[in-house]
Order: structure tokens, then sequence, then C-alpha cells
């Protein structure tokens, strides 16, 4: 039984590998930043798991590396959370040995964070598996536009603040 095959046109291969196209009009910018993001928080919460940190502890301690000693409502502002939950999360971090707490020496009445020499390690061994995942996202696009696709995202934040 012969089967019979039909050759498939620029349009019909332009289409199947484009998902993002519904009825002709390209999917809205913001749609796929918002399914990006909601991946790459559910792989990088899979992936930080087996580290025993969760998503939300991670990107606290990468602010604090990043900015060095932070108070608890910059860090709130600075790990996209409420202060209620940067309350809850340094109270755990400083459970874990992860942050200190010192005085600001230069307001009495702020207390300043900072990571722990543990907090600084388990960092460094999320840090290569998130680097892993950056990797596998970016895949197939060339730096020197993943540099372009860094340099947008940023502007588009600016542009939105």
């Amino acid at each position: 039984m012969a089967t019979s095959r039909t050759k498939k046109t620029t349009k019909d291969v332009d289409q199947a590998a484009t998902p993002e196209v519904v009825n002709s009009a390209p999917i809205r910018i913001p749609y796929l930043i918002g399914r990006t993001d909601r991946i790459v928080k559910r792989r990088l919460t899979e992936a930080l798991a087996p580290h025993g940190i969760t998503l939300p502890f991670f990107t606290a301690m990468s602010v604090l590396q990043a900015r060095g000693s932070l108070s608890n409502a910059q860090l709130a502002e600075r790990s996209f959370m409420s202060p209620q939950s940067a309350n809850e999360i340094v109270k755990m971090m400083e459970t874990k040995g992860w942050i200190v707490r010192e005085a600001d020496p230069t307001h009495g009445r702020v207390v300043k964070l900072s990571l722990t020499e543990n907090a600084r390690a388990l960092l460094a061994r999320c840090d290569e598996t998130v680097k892993k995942l950056e990797a596998e996202m970016l895949e197939g696009i060339d730096p020197q536009h993943v540099d372009l696709l860094r340099q947008w995202l940023t502007q588009c934040a600016r542009n939105l603040r």
C-alpha cells in the first residue's frame, strides 16, 4: 500500500516552527516574557532543590552577594518580595546560619544583613547549577544576541519603572 506524501510549503514549515503565531498575529511580548518567567521559576526551583535551597532564598542570597549588606527593606525591594515575605525569609536564613545582622553605623535604627561564609559557599554551588540552566535556555542563540537580549530586557524593565 502506497502512502501519499504531501509536499510542505515554506509557509507550512514556518508555521510549524513558529508556534508563537496565532491567527497571523504574533503573540504579545509581555505574554512571552510571562510564560518564560513561569518556566524559568519552575526549572530553577527544581534545579536548586538538591542543594536544599528554595528560589526565594537563592534570590535573596544572590541580591546580598551582588549588593553587599542591605537592610531588610532594601532586600525585599531588590528581591521582588513584600516586606512581610522578606521578614520571614530573613528569619529562616538567620536560623540556617546564612546571614548575620549588624547595626548600620550611619543609622542607629537600621540593621544591615550580610551573608555568612557558609551561605557564600552554598551560593557558589547553586550558581554552577544556575549557569547550566541558563546555558540550556540560551542554547542556539548567538552570544552577540544574548548580550542584546540582556540589554533589551534591562531596558524594558527601566521603561516600565
